[in-house]
């Protein structure tokens, strides 16, 4: 038996396109009504998304597209370049990805991204996710994307008990019932305008949702308890030591890590084994030089997707004619800027050097995993 209220009908797309048309956000990556789409930017925006909100994206955005303009640009840039404009949006393997993703575009589609799920799957760094998205939203394929605020949506409107990310494939076939056929990309990015505004995790704003009607947990009085979420498991407390060692000219020593696993590729001070046990007391034994290594009161503190990371800093000035050990460089201080240091270095910096430390990305709409964050 329908509930007389509405709840228990089935949402209506016209309805959420009707209100997408009125109050749709005016976003750098989309495309204003009756243009066309630059799949380009519909795929570097997900990318950047993931994870991350609007507002921190903005900016990066902005300037990506103006460093490299388009995929082929993207593909011809130093990965030390990619990396550097990245610095500070965090789960850095988006930036090798996004590198590798833009090569492939290049030398197997000639530079067109291609207009099939299938094939986009296939491109590095684009999963399930990003691949509906890009195909509904630049080549108006019935494609069914389902992010975070999609999730939330969703969930709320058919009151899905199950918890995620296991609810993940109910979900997804919840919206492919919906996607409709001449709209597909306005539908979904209308799911994503509607949970970033209006379905919002904590006081959602029910009185104004065109599928107000239809929505079960609205008319059990129960949003703000949807999406149900498996208890999330906190990692074990890591602890290290970096080493700050200044030159009396002003450079800073620096390394690069390797090229894969966390922050790979990206540039940071030297520091010790990043260890559950680790004994501060012999830290000194881990500095990459023989000097005269002081202590700095206090630690630094970051937060990785899978564990908390404590950091004791320790400084050093040494003569202006030091050689670099192996494998490391002198940056001048002015051009720490240009460096693809990652937040939780540029926190040692600013602990030791006050060098100003870049605002941390921050978790977002996006639900794609990364391996590693850098949250606030």
């Amino acid at each position: 038996m329908v509930n007389p209220s509405g709840a228990g009908l089935k949402p209506d797309p016209a309805d959420l396109l009707c209100w997408y048309d009125r109050h749709r956000r005016r976003l750098p990556w989309r495309a204003l009504p009756g243009e066309t789409p630059d799949p380009y930017r519909v795929w570097l925006s997900e990318i950047m998304l993931q994870q991350t909100t609007v507002a921190a994206v903005a900016p990066y955005f902005a300037r990506f597209l103006e460093r490299f303009p388009g995929v082929e640009a993207l593909a011809e840039a130093p990965s030390e370049a990619v990396m550097g404009a990245w610095a500070g949006l965090g789960y850095y393997s988006r930036a090798r990805n996004l590198h590798a993703c833009a090569k492939a575009v290049v030398e197997r589609h000639g530079g067109r991204f291609p207009a099939s799920e299938e094939a986009l799957r296939a491109l590095p760094g684009i999963g399930d996710y990003t691949a509906a998205a890009v195909a509904a939203i630049a080549f108006q394929i019935p494609a069914a994307p389902v992010d975070g605020n999609i999730e939330r949506v969703m969930s709320r409107v058919f009151t899905v008990e199950e918890a995620l990310p296991k609810a993940k494939p109910v979900i997804k076939g919840h919206v492919a019932g919906l996607v409709p056929p001449d709209r597909p990309g306005d539908f979904a990015q209308a799911l994503m305008d509607l949970g970033a505004t209006i379905c919002t995790p904590k006081r959602p704003a029910c009185a104004l949702c065109p599928w107000m009607t239809p929505c079960r947990a609205r008319a059990e009085g129960l949003q703000e308890t949807f999406p149900r979420k498996a208890p999330k498991r906190e990692g074990e407390l890591r602890r290290g030591a970096a080493f700050v060692a200044l030159r009396n000219d002003g450079a800073v020593l620096l390394r690069t890590r390797e090229p894969k696993g966390l922050l790979g590729g990206m540039a940071e001070v030297p520091t010790s084994a990043w260890e559950a046990d680790y004994d501060v007391g012999k830290a000194v034994l881990d500095a990459p030089l023989d000097a005269r290594w002081q202590r700095l009161p206090g630690h630094v503190r970051h937060v990785f997707t899978h564990f908390p990371l404590e950091l004791t800093v320790y400084f050093a000035r040494v003569p202006a004619a030091t050689p670099p050990p192996e494998g490391m460089r002198w940056t001048p201080r002015a051009g720490l800027a240009d460096e693809p240091l990652p937040n939780a270095m540029r926190k040692v910096l600013s602990h030791a050097l006050d060098v100003p430390a870049a605002a941390p990305a921050r978790k977002g709409r996006k639900a794609a995993p990364p391996d590693e964050a850098e949250p606030a």
